[in-house]
């Protein structure tokens, strides 16, 4: 029944040879892994006008020059990740980069902030989708943790089902909003050219202000960068692409940047010009489309495609979670689980567990997680600025002909990604200190991983492992509860691997119990010895663990191996187990930390 339930929910499993038809073209990726950058369209201006506010609407003239500033680093990025994906083409991003050229700790620094940064891309952003759906339906607002879930279930079925279907049904939504915005920037601007924006709405440039100072200035640009986060995606993405990987990464990068700037710079054009102020209850994007249109349907159009990008921006981190996880699964920071690909081809492990990671933020934080925006950002920037400063070091040390330019793009976007960090811990301290506590805490866990599987490997490697000692017979240890057919079966099966000695063990509670199969074991299995334990307090585990201990402890005097036959019988059906004690399984359990003991279960199928 399980097996018909994920066949029908993630399809048919797909043989290793179609991997290659899993790979994504330009137009399929620029959708799934564009949506988080594009979406912040939604958000990113209007960060810059709640700073500004706190001077007056006068000083919201000062949004253009900062919008210029955040368009400068963007360019900066796109080079630089341009860069970063000719460079290193099997992906990986800020962490292959950072750790290649600055070492290990720095490169765990951007690869445990990215990791995290994705979970946060999930839950930030379906929270803010079912925000947007639920102001439109004031009813469900109560219900904003139950429709998060259901969307972040959604996205993860969607997405174990393979990267080509979960990009093939999430292209129109994210294209959709594109449409809608280039519809309202073209409006909005017509307007303004045709002069039926009254002048008077906003202040002129140049306006003086009183109260404005460079702090402001810098925290309402370190706020629009907010609308970059996403934009390293792609470079960790490179495998997703089909072949040439690298070109068609590099040209999906640079049309996922033009379509952001453009976007990017018309909300930030058209608010100024129309004076508007934030609300806490409307969006600036839904004021723009209000008063370009008014409230008929290209503004429920805009305000619907605006709601769905918003959720489906989870995506980019369901696209680039599994493979960053991947490059570090391979260094051995993180379990190698995240290296299986499931039936679907995709890293399933990875997407799940993002997914999970998702719902428990979103229950943590009632779907609530505006303070989390800033702690995302900031997760995004301290990777920005590793990776920038690593391909710094890399044009430096190699210096290949044309390393200058693309050292000065480099350094540019260093400074500037540095420069907007510094200002999110100093204007946002309260919401971003987690992460001086988290990051050392993450970066530890990879060193503890890394250790474990360097100690596991040294020890399993043949050059290097201690020479097993030479085993001169075989003492079989047969617990029993009864004389059943199970027992009578793990009996045959130990007789045939022709022991020296076979000791069959029965824990009892109640003496004249004990005596009376004593007395029946002597006529059903006289040629098998039979200890029989007393348990004063009815415990089976106890006694019979220290009885193994003893004759182990013996037998290892005599180069002797002990075996432990468990009978365990199985029930036909699964709900069956739950009627039963499971004894077996706990001696197993137990057992199998005890040193120099074999255990080997025994299974007896019951018919009905």
């Amino acid at each position: 029944m399980l097996t018909n339930i994920k066949r029908l929910l993630i399809g048919r499993p797909l043989k290793s040879a179609e991997l290659g038809e899993q790979k994504i073209n330009k137009t399929k990726a620029l959708a799934i892994l564009s949506s988080d950058a594009l979406s912040s369209v939604a958000y990113g201006p209007e960060q810059i006008l709640i700073v500004l506010i706190t001077v007056g609407a006068a000083a919201f003239w000062y949004s253009i020059p900062i919008a210029v500033g955040v368009l400068f680093l963007l360019t900066a990025l796109i080079l630089s990740y341009r860069q970063i994906i000719y460079a290193y083409p099997h992906g990986g991003g800020a962490y292959v980069v950072s750790k290649t050229n600055l070492g290990v700790n720095p490169g765990l620094v951007a690869g445990g902030s990215l990791l995290v940064d994705y979970i946060l891309t999930v839950a930030v952003s379906v929270s803010a989708g079912t925000d947007a759906i639920t102001s439109a339906f004031p009813t469900l607002h109560d219900y904003n943790v139950e429709i998060a879930i259901v969307f972040v279930i959604f996205l993860t079925v969607l997405n174990l089902r393979g990267v080509t279907e979960s990009a093939s049904v999430l292209a129109y939504p994210v294209y959709l909003f594109v449409l809608a915005l280039f519809i309202l920037i073209g409006v909005g601007i017509y307007n303004i050219l045709t002069g039926d924006v009254p002048q008077d709405l906003h202040a002129p440039i140049g306006t003086p202000v009183a109260g404005i100072s460079l702090f402001i200035l810098l925290r309402a640009f370190a706020s629009g960068s907010s609308a970059l986060t996403g934009v390293e995606a792609i470079s960790n993405a490179i495998p997703n692409f089909k072949d040439p990987a690298p070109v068609n990464a590099a040209r999906t990068l640079m049309m996922m940047g033009a379509l952001l700037a453009i976007l990017f710079s018309g909300i930030v054009t058209l608010a100024y010009f129309y004076g508007i102020v934030p609300k806490a209850e409307v969006t600036v994007v839904s004021q723009i489309a209000e008063e370009t249109f008014g409230r008929n349907f290209m503004y429920f159009f805009i305000q619907g495609t605006t709601a769905l990008i918003l959720i489906l921006a989870a995506n980019t981190g369901y696209s680039a979670f599994p493979l960053l996880a991947v490059n570090l699964a391979k260094d051995k920071f993180i379990p190698r689980m995240f290296l299986v690909r499931g039936d679907r081809l995709g890293y399933s492990n990875g997407i799940i567990i993002l997914g999970l990671a998702s719902i428990l933020l979103i229950v943590a934080f009632h779907a609530e997680t505006e303070h989390l925006i800033p702690l995302y950002a900031v997760g995004v920037f301290v990777p920005f600025t590793l990776s920038q400063t690593g391909m710094m070091v890399k044009w430096l040390r190699e210096k290949p002909e044309g390393w200058v330019p693309k050292f000065i793009v480099n350094t540019t976007g260093a400074l500037i990604s540095f420069v907007v960090t510094l200002m999110f811990f100093m204007t946002k301290f309260s919401q971003v200190w987690s992460i001086l506590v988290f990051l050392p805490i993450i970066v530890l866990i990879f060193h503890r991983i890394k250790k474990h599987y360097e100690a596991v490997g040294d020890q399993l490697r043949l050059t290097t492992c201690e020479p097993g000692i030479e085993i001169k017979g075989n003492v079989m240890i047969v617990p029993v509860a009864g004389m059943t057919h199970v027992v009578d079966n793990s009996l045959k099966y130990a007789k045939s691997l022709n022991p020296d000695q076979i000791i069959a063990v029965n824990v009892a509670f109640e003496r004249e119990g004990q005596k009376k199969f004593e007395q029946k074991w002597e006529q059903w299995q006289p040629d098998v010895r039979l200890v029989t334990l007393h348990s004063h307090y009815r415990s089976i585990l106890g006694p019979l663990t220290k009885f193994v201990d003893t004759v182990a402890h013996k037998a290892k005097e005599n180069d002797y191996q002990v075996t432990v036959v468990i009978p365990q019988f199985i029930p036909k059906k699964g709900w069956h187990n739950i009627l039963h004690n499971q004894s077996s399984l706990l001696i197993r359990s137990y057992l199998l930390y005890k040193r120099d003991i074999v255990i080997a279960t025994v299974p007896f199928h019951l018919k009905k």
